[in-house]
This record gives structure tokens, C-alpha cells and sequence, in this order.
């Protein structure tokens, strides 16, 4: 059984410390499992940047995870597969008519383009694995923030809000605009967020019911798509990075999600959720045990559905386009998160699977090790640089403490 050194784990220690008198980077979480148990789990800093009063960060707090959303939403819509309700050939045209008749733009970053009708059919399999053709657009005058289909307040409040979400994604096109033509490529897009309106148009159920009663609810999770009062008590407030470098406590200083749960009418797949870390390793473990095969009590899916989020499932030009977006050479998808098809120096084997959330928060399961491994912090600009070289430094330090065989040699 996969476990931590003792000396390992007072540097793991020692170096949170550091990092958190060092004040380069917000209050933060991580925590460790092994196919078990959980092996460690530390937490510290304020959860208002700066503000000793505001409470401490801990393995309890919780964080707006934004695209870790999207493993639970593809989750989600394994378990449907599963229950023979939709297939991975299934067109998402048959539930949502914005996919009857796609266009192929020529440019991502402005709605004057020239375009051409798609030839493919979009289906379940394409939105899984971000071959859909579906992009985030480049807003330039809003590098910092999210687009307007995630940050519009207004749909929330309409009639149908998964109709004005796709009226927000269409704009001035005459059609739904995709990048390539579906399975060719991969981009990331509103993939998962498309998944999170079939798995409802399929269930009859909105996409927090479903997951409550297919994921989070059976793991004994928190989790939630409502930034419940509860929920908000334990939350870690957002910081921004100014272009100095300093930190500053969250005054709205970027555009993002409806959090108001009174407000909150469309499920948003790809960023909507709230969890603390410590849930969310739950889900990590419950994957990993049923992957190795382990006699799970309740498991939320079939041993062959988690092993296919294993399988890398994109084209060569595919997993080229996604290793260059997650700067991570050999990345693959399969139907649930990123695959590393390489070691990564001092780091996670190859086979671990992996992603992470626009405001800092991080995950991954590495069945050769045997652990899973997440990382909580809230910041933006997103990808910010002195978290990004603290998450490498914790993921080397706890494979350099790795005992019982896995260490990395």
C-alpha cells in the first residue's frame, strides 16, 4: 500500500510552511489519497487574502472548482451510457436543435468570418473528448475574465436559459460555430457544458438532481452547483493578480459565474460547481478503487466505463492541439479528463489522468503510484505563474516521499 515517508512528509510540510509565510500565493489546500485511505491532507493562509480575521484555509474549505466541474458532468453522462438511455453515437441534435445544423468559422476570435455548413454529426462521443468543434472564443478586451456565455447574469433570469446560453454562443453566425469539423481535432469549449444540458434533456432531471443522486449523494459529498449558505460559509474568496504581481482581496475585478443560488437557473457543465478538496478526493479514490478492480460498496459506475476514462480516445492531431493547450507533451483525452501517454520527470506516471479548474485548483489519479492527488487555490488571471511553480514543487515533493515501492526513481 501506497503511503508517505515520515521524513517525506515533514518536507511536504516544511515547504507549505514557507510557502505560506512567503505570502507569494493565496491560502491553499492539498491533499493526498492512496487507493484506501486518505494519506494527507493540510491546508493554510487566510480565506481573504491578507486578512488574518477572514479564517483559515483548511481541508474543509471550499472552492469554486470551475473546470473541474467537467469530470462530474462527463460522469454524468457515462452513467446514462450505462443505463442504456443515450449512446456515444447518440447526435446531440436529437435533444438540442442548436446542433442540426452547425457551421465550420475560419476564425475563433471574431464573429466576422467566413464559414462553411459541417458535414459531421456531432454526438456524445465528440463532446466527451473535445472533438465537438465547440471553442472558447478569444474575447481580447477580456483576457482575464470569462466569456459572456458563462459570466451573462441576464439568461439565468429568461424562460429557457439553455436556449439564451446557445443564442450567446451563436451571436451574429447564422448557426452554432464549431472550429473543425467534429473528430478531427481537439479544442477546449463548451463541451461539458453541452453535456450538462443533454444528461438533463435525457434524465428529466436538472443536472444538480442527477449528480446528486448518481454521484456526489452515494459518495457522501457536498458538492453542489448552488453556492449554498453553507457552502459559502467554508468559501475561499477569489484574489486577483494585478499586473504588478501584487494580490488583492476579490472586489469583482473580472467577470464571472451567476453565484447567487436564488439566481441560479442553467447547470453550467463546465464551470458551475462547488467542493472543498476533500470531496472531492473522495470521487478520485471511488474512481481509482474501481479502476484497480477493488470490490466497491455502491460503485457510482461499471469497472469498463472508468477504465475508458483511461484510453486515450483523440487523433494524433488531436492530442498534438491538447498537449500544446496544456503545455504537457504526449497529453491525450479520454472520455473524462486528460491522460499523460509520458512520465512526467520527478512527477505523475504515465496512465494518470488529470485536469484542473480556471481558478487555480488542480487534480489528478495515477493508478501505477497508487494515489490521487488535489490542490486547492483561488486566484485569477488564470494559469498564474507562482501557484503553478507551487503545485509542481508539492507534486515532486510527494513522489519524492512516495514508500512502499512507488517512489519515482
Amino acid at each position: 500500500m501506497t503511503t508517505l515517508s515520515p521524513d517525506g512528509e515533514r518536507r511536504i510540510d516544511n515547504f507549505i510552511e514557507e510557502t505560506i509565510a512567503a505570502k507569494k500565493i493565496p491560502g491553499f489546500v492539498l491533499g493526498v489519497s492512496n487507493i484506501e485511505r486518505e494519506i494527507y491532507f493540510r491546508g493554510g493562509g487566510t480565506n481573504v487574502v491578507h486578512d488574518p480575521s477572514s479564517g483559515e484555509v483548511n481541508p474543509d474549505s471550499v472552492f469554486w472548482i470551475c473546470s473541474q466541474t467537467k469530470m462530474i458532468a462527463a460522469l454524468a453522462a457515462l452513467k446514462l451510457v450505462e443505463q442504456g438511455k443515450i449512446s456515444f453515437d447518440t447526435p446531440l441534435s436529437d435533444y438540442l436543435p442548436e446542433f442540426r445544423n452547425p457551421i465550420i468559422v475560419e476564425k475563433t476570435s471574431t464573429q466576422k468570418t467566413k464559414f462553411t455548413p459541417a458535414k459531421t454529426v456531432v454526438t456524445l462521443k465528440h463532446i466527451l473528448n473535445f472533438s465537438s468543434g465547440l471553442f472558447y472564443p478569444v474575447v481580447r478586451e477580456d483576457l482575464h475574465g470569462l466569456s459572456n456565455g458563462y459570466a451573462s447574469k441576464e439568461m439565468h433570469a429568461t424562460q429557457d436559459p439553455t436556449s439564451a446560453f446557445f443564442r450567446i454562443v451563436i451571436g451574429e453566425l447564422p448557426a452554432l460555430p464549431l472550429k473543425f469539423e467534429p473528430g478531427t481535432d481537439f479544442v477546449y469549449g463548451w463541451s461539458s457544458d453541452v453535456i450538462g444540458f443533454i444528461v438533463e434533456k435525457v434524465s428529466g432531471q436538472t443536472l444538480e438532481q442527477f449528480c446528486k443522486e448518481h454521484i456526489t449523494g452515494p459518495l457522501g459529498m457536498e458538492s453542489s452547483f448552488y453556492l449554498t449558505p453553507e457552502l459559502k460559509r467554508r468559501l475561499v474568496n477569489l484574489t486577483f493578480r494585478d499586473s504588478n504581481g501584487g494580490m488583492n482581496p476579490w472586489a469583482n475585478q473580472v467577470n464571472i459565474i451567476e453565484q447567487d443560488p436564488s439566481k441560479v437557473r442553467l447547470h453550467l457543465g463546465g464551470v458551475g460547481m462547488y467542493s472543498s478538496m476533500r470531496d472531492y478526493l473522495k470521487i478520485l479514490r471511488h474512481l481509482m478503487q474501481i479502476n484497480a478492480g477493488r470490490p466497491v460498496v455502491n460503485p457510482i459506475l461499471k469497472v469498463d466505463t472508468v477504465r475508458q476514462i483511461f484510453v486515450p480516445a483523440l487523433s494524433d492531431k488531436g492530442s498534438k492541439s491538447l498537449s500544446e493547450f496544456s503545455m504537457a507533451e504526449g497529453t491525450q483525452w479520454g472520455t473524462a479528463l486528460a491522460i499523460c501517454t509520458q512520465d512526467w520527470p520527478k512527477r505523475r506516471r504515465k496512465g494518470s489522468v488529470f485536469w484542473g479548474g480556471w481558478a487555480g485548483t488542480s487534480h489528478f489519479i495515477d493508478p501505477t503510484s497508487g494515489i490521487a492527488v488535489v490542490f486547492g487555490v483561488q486566484i485569477t488571471p488564470s494559469r498564474d505563474l507562482e501557484v503553478v511553480q507551487v503545485w509542481s514543487k508539492l507534486e515532486a515533493l510527494i513522489y519524492s516521499a512516495l514508500s512502499n515501492g512507488a517512489e519515482r526513481l
